[in-house]
């Protein structure tokens, strides 16, 4: 008998399933920055974005710079200048500071008056070349606040006298600078010089007056005479002839207003004072004194 042979089939191993327990992920804590953006209510976002604008700022800030430093040469530095300008830092506003007298539109067409109105390729000085030939106009600082504006800061003089020359009266500040033509009938409250060069001479005759604030306010013009020395003419009507030189003129002021402070001497009929002598002053009575002076001594006699 044939032993059968039984094939036994080989027992699969059995794997064992194990639930594999999940890992478990600790939260992260918000950093200290994110904090303080919660705690302020400030959404991330805005800041990314304000950043993001900084930088492009700052970028272009120093595109600018650069191109500016190198002065843009040629062709291609104009290319990059209007693409700087096409994206965004382009003139677009003209923000004027420390004008009174001077006309804004005057200088809004001085500084729009550009080739280009890409930011890097203004020319600042030639605007303030330009600004500078208005007599108004002492000083001029011209710069550009990124992106759009152009900001022109003006200094301007301030009218010291007004001065006649040929017929002619013209505003003038302190250094003689003529600001402006001046109308016959509408003349402002300021002192009249007269005589050749005499505009020239409008810090000199300041510097007088400054010595001698009792008669600063009395003083109604003054003549340049020879291009020498100074007659003045006060309010009251008489003429004090000065001595020639700045410092001689200067002690013959301040003496002749000692003496008026004791003695009045303006206002009282006289027309001339004579200090051209240092030494000596000598007075001329006008006509009308003299009618009076004469009238009185007839009295007198009856």
């Amino acid at each position: 008998m044939t032993a059968a042979t039984i094939k036994r089939g080989a027992r699969k191993p059995v794997r064992s399933t194990v639930k594999r327990k999940g890992r478990v992920t600790k939260s992260r804590k918000p950093s200290l920055f994110q904090r303080a953006m919660d705690h302020l209510g400030v959404q991330a976002q805005t800041v990314e974005r304000a950043t993001t604008y900084a930088m492009i700022g700052l970028v272009g800030a120093g595109v600018i710079g650069v191109a500016v430093l190198a002065g843009l040469p040629g062709y291609v530095g104009t290319q990059i200048g209007n693409g700087i300008g096409r994206a965004g830092f382009e003139v677009k506003r003209v923000e004027v500071t420390g004008i009174d007298r001077m006309e804004r539109l005057t200088v809004y067409a001085i500084a729009l008056d550009q080739v280009s109105m890409a930011m890097p390729l203004v020319d600042l000085d030639k605007v303030r070349e330009q600004l500078m030939q208005y007599g108004w106009i002492a000083d001029a600082r011209v710069s550009r606040r990124l992106p759009d504006t152009l900001v022109v800061d003006i200094v301007e003089r301030k009218p010291a006298a007004i001065w006649q020359n040929k017929q002619k009266l013209s505003l003038i500040d302190a250094e003689g600078v003529i600001l402006e033509r001046v109308n016959v009938n509408a003349m402002p409250d300021l002192p009249l010089v007269m005589g050749r060069n005499a505009n020239e001479r409008a810090g000199e005759l300041k510097a007088l007056m400054d010595n001698v604030p009792s008669l600063k306010p009395v003083l109604a013009g003054a003549t340049w005479v020879g291009n020498r020395r100074w007659d003045l003419r006060f309010q009251s009507g008489e003429i004090l002839a000065l001595p020639e030189g700045p410092e001689v003129a200067a002690n013959a002021l301040t003496k002749f207003a000692r003496m008026d402070g004791v003695q009045r001497l303006l206002g009282r009929g006289f027309a001339r004072f004579d200090m051209r002598n240092p030494d000596k002053m000598v007075v001329r009575v006008s006509q009308k004194q003299e009618s009076v002076d004469a009238a009185a001594k007839a009295t007198d006699a009856i």
